[in-house]
């Protein structure tokens, strides 16, 4: 019987996320204040007082979530993870949770991260796609067709749990394949509200930039697995972690294969930390047998 704690990704963010563990933790307080100095602005601020238009901005948004997230993990006094895994994003924060990164490390990081993809979703008109109720082989043999014919980039980016798989790739592309969904038998395929394409090659610019953040940085021996997004199963060595936490940026996150992989690894428990109840609800679709609860 094993206690998973998972972290969220972008998308999970809120305005006012973080305030209340500010105003009552001075643990929180002080990380808050040093992640302030380390970006060189009061992102505090944002998280606390911005619009959704301010906290929607991906140079925000991930170290936003991150913030939240690790800063949640590390006021609770009793968390003694089996293992770990986070939503593409949320890893970095997983990864803070089993002592590989430095807190200090892990938001240069993300912030880095966050600006690199920016940039990469300027240079070309891109978006991702929700395909609800289609097979995942369906889903990856109409990407495939739609890219071979068109030379489109579509690819899956984001499996979620069982029917629930995100595409990814240049406008054209998504669209097309979005009608070759329905017209397969996806309940819906609906183009998303996010500025580029995530987890596809058209992030390739970004992954170098990160590539060379994330071999410079520091990744000690975990303190429990980590179970990365690209692989699907458990990791321990840090040269192994640094390689897959670069390849996630181009690669697809296997949330769906992860969680199964924890529970056939033991895992009956999942403690989501950080903003929302996304990971929640996908890992009780996964399998409605575990135990499930957040702490933000």
């Amino acid at each position: 019987m094993a206690h998973a704690y998972v972290f969220p990704g972008q998308g999970s963010q809120f305005k006012g996320m973080g305030k209340n563990l500010y105003d009552t933790n001075p643990i929180a307080k002080e990380l808050f204040e040093q992640a302030n100095s380390i970006a060189g602005f009061r992102i505090s601020d944002v998280m606390f007082t911005g619009s959704d238009e301010d906290l929607k901005q991906t140079n925000v948004t991930q170290p936003a979530v991150f913030l939240h997230a690790v800063i949640a993990f590390k006021t609770l006094a009793d968390a003694r993870p089996d293992m770990v895994a986070g939503h593409s994003l949320g890893e970095f924060s997983a990864l803070v949770a089993n002592g590989v990164l430095s807190f200090e490390d892990a938001f240069k990081l993300v912030s880095i991260r966050a600006k690199a993809m920016q940039k990469a979703c300027e240079l070309v008109a891109s978006t991702m796609a929700a395909v609800l109720a289609l097979a995942d082989e369906k889903v990856e043999e109409v990407c495939a067709d739609v890219h071979r014919e068109t030379g489109e980039i579509v690819v899956p980016a984001n499996y979620n749990c069982p029917g629930q798989l995100v595409i990814s790739g240049s406008v054209p592309g998504i669209e097309i394949a979005c009608e070759r969904m329905k017209a397969a038998g996806a309940k819906r395929a609906l183009i998303l509200p996010v500025g580029g394409a995530f987890h596809s090659p058209l992030m390739l610019p970004a992954k170098e930039e990160l590539a060379a953040a994330i071999e410079a940085a520091t990744f000690n021996i975990p303190t429990c697995p980590v179970y990365q997004n690209i692989v699907a199963k458990a990791v321990t060595d840090p040269a192994e972690i640094k390689k897959n936490l670069i390849e996630q940026l181009t690669g697809a996150v296997r949330w769906t294969q992860s969680v199964q992989a924890m529970i056939a690894d033991g895992a009956t428990h999942f403690t989501e930390v950080g903003p929302g109840k996304v990971l929640q609800g996908l890992v009780l679709k996964i399998n409605k047998e575990m135990i499930t609860d957040g702490v933000s």
